[in-house]
Parts: structure tokens; sequence; C-alpha cells
């Protein structure tokens, strides 16, 4: 005998306002209406292994004292889609522009992978740095909303397929094949994982603690914030940057609308004067 199937719990309009503005709250993404089936489909399964037969029941548990069911749900809800060498030709004016411009400087070259997700971003842009390597060294910092995705990221482990688009002289160089319970999975090598440090970090907060750099990555991230938080991210993202330094948004992203010192020098990326008012 069989028992029967439990259809999962249907998400009302008051249930999905509540779960959207709760996550833009806390991440500054908004999720547009619309999009019911997505939040069902991530949060589906969430509802049945904390044994909860509706969202307004789910809605509760977040409000609960701890935030601890928040941070679930944000892994659970945030996009974690990416690849190795997305947008290419970021990456090409990364060696062929900043890199050379960094010749004079007399420190180490710093780069923030802002929405790093899973990593292959930030491993991306260390890849391009080794073969190119500024003068006095360099460091990557990803960061990501997400525990989970970071907490992956630091692993290093992807499967084989995600090569897909990394040019074969740097695959044998800097990373390694899986064996035995890792076969089909690749690994970073430690050139790699030397030169990169993942952390949870919070665009809504104050991330001044991480320094400054000459480049920031902020790819495919903007187009899920409203133009209050764009503006507010930018303002502070402007002030961690060095003079000339660069950032560098995905190539369907503008930030004609959002009020900065930063002057666009090709679709996409923007750079900080060396002087206030003045560009060179």
């Amino acid at each position: 005998m069989t028992g029967s199937i439990e259809a999962p719990p249907e998400i009302s309009g008051p249930e999905f306002a509540a779960i959207s503005t709760l996550l833009h709250e806390r991440t500054g993404i908004r999720l547009a209406a619309g999009k019911e089936t997505l939040v069902m489909g991530r949060l589906g399964r969430r509802l049945r292994q904390l044994g909860l037969p509706t969202y307004a029941d789910y809605v509760r548990l977040l409000h609960h004292p701890g935030g601890e069911e928040v941070r679930q749900a944000i892994d659970l809800l945030t996009t974690n889609e990416t690849s190795f060498f997305r947008e290419s030709p970021h990456f090409d004016y990364l060696r062929e522009v900043v890199v050379p411009a960094h010749a004079s400087a007399h420190r180490i070259f710093r780069l923030w992978s802002a929405a790093s997700s899973s990593g292959e971003e930030a491993y991306t842009a260390a890849m391009v740095l080794a073969e190119n390597p500024p003068a006095g060294s360099f460091e990557i910092v990803g960061t990501d909303v997400s525990t989970r995705i970071i907490a992956g990221a630091r692993r290093g482990l992807y499967p084989i397929e995600a090569a897909a688009r990394i040019p074969m002289p740097m695959l044998r160089k800097y990373w390694l094949k899986g064996r035995d319970e890792y076969a089909g999975l690749m690994a970073a090598g430690s050139t790699l994982r030397e030169k990169v440090t993942f952390r949870h970090a919070n665009l809504l907060d104050d991330l001044g603690d991480l320094g400054r750099f000459d480049v920031i990555l902020l790819r495919n991230v903007m187009i899920y914030f409203d133009h209050p938080t764009k503006a507010s991210l930018i303002r502070r993202l402007q002030d961690m940057l060095y003079p000339r330094g660069h950032l560098i948004v995905s190539l369907s992203e503008s930030l004609n609308a959002v009020p900065s010192r930063l002057r666009m020098v090709r679709p996409s990326i923007y750079r900080l004067p060396a002087v206030e008012g003045l560009d060179g």
C-alpha cells in the first residue's frame, strides 16, 4: 500500500509580500511581482524539512528572534548563477589596461569580487592576474551574502564540465583533477588559493574594513536592486576605490542614472578620477 504524495503549499499574496520585504530589507534584493513560483521552488523543500504546512507558518518562523532561519532563506533565495570567464571582455580589459597602468604603483594590487557567488569570478581573476602579474603582487577578496555559497567557494571544487571556458594552459597550470571520491571534479591549486580569500558579507553593510581596491567587480548584482539601493551602494563603493580604481558592472548594466564620481571609460567599466573633478 502506498501513501499519497502531498501537494506543496501555495504561497498567498501577503505571504509573498512578507518574504519579499524581508529579503529586500536584509539584502537589498527586490523580488518582482510574478516571482511566486520561484519562491515556492526554492523554499518548498525547506518547508517540508521543517514540517511546516503553510507559508504563513514559515513567515512567523522568519520573525523569530535570533534570525537563523532568515539566513537559511537568504541562502535559498539569492541567485548564484555564474561561470568561469563570464563576460570575458572584462578580463581582457583587466589584463590589457588595468594591470599595465599599475606598474608605477608601489603596493599590492587588490581586486574585490563583490558578489562572488560560488567563486568562479574570483578564481578567473586570479588566473588572469597570475598570468599577467601586477607590480607588487596581488590579492583578491570574494564576498557573497550567502553563507552556504561562500563555503562552497572556499572549498574550490567544481564539476570538470565547469572548465569549458578555461583556456587549456590555465586549466593545466592552476587546477587539479580529482581522483577516487573526487572523480569528475577539479580543485583550485595552491597558486589560486594563496591569492584568493572568501568571506561572508552583505553589500548593505558598512564594509570599509575590507580596505581599498584597484578593481571592484559588481557584476549581475544591481539588476536585483531598486534605484535607492543602487545609489547608496555606489556611493559607498566608490569610496573603497584607490584613485584611478575601476568599478566594473555587467555588460547589461549601467550607472547612467546613478550619481557618482565615477567616469565611464567603456560600457560597463567605470573609473574613479585621480583627483576630484579631474581624470587622467
